[in-house]
């Protein structure tokens, strides 16, 4: 089980990947970032079928979901400039306090 929590956070980790670089493949316009998102798109929703495997698939999928949510927002800060507020920082600290709930509330079976 420990392999497919780790498996899963990686996955939700790509998730942010491809969703940063669909945006910097500008609607598919760009190719390397285009050819980023498929091949993160592609490892991450494979990662997310592994663990679904082992995992439930509401707690897998919510904590999947939440840190590709989470790392998206805060890499777009970082890398694109978006604005930062008290309001988007606190929603921030609520997704991963979600994540860690889910995975606290019995990710086993």
């Amino acid at each position: 089980m420990a392999l497919a929590w780790i498996v899963l956070v990686l996955s939700g980790m790509l998730e942010a990947g491809w969703a940063l670089s669909l945006k910097a493949s500008e609607g598919f316009t760009r190719l390397w970032p285009s050819v980023g998102f498929v091949a993160m798109l592609a490892l991450s929703m494979a990662g997310l079928g592994f663990a679904l495997r082992t995992l439930p698939v509401g707690v897998a999928y919510g904590v999947w979901v939440g840190i590709g949510a989470a790392l998206t927002a805060v890499l777009a800060i970082v890398l694109f400039g978006e604005s930062v507020s008290v309001l988007k920082v606190v929603s921030l600290v609520l997704i991963v306090a979600g994540v860690i709930g889910l995975n606290l509330s019995g990710g086993g079976h």
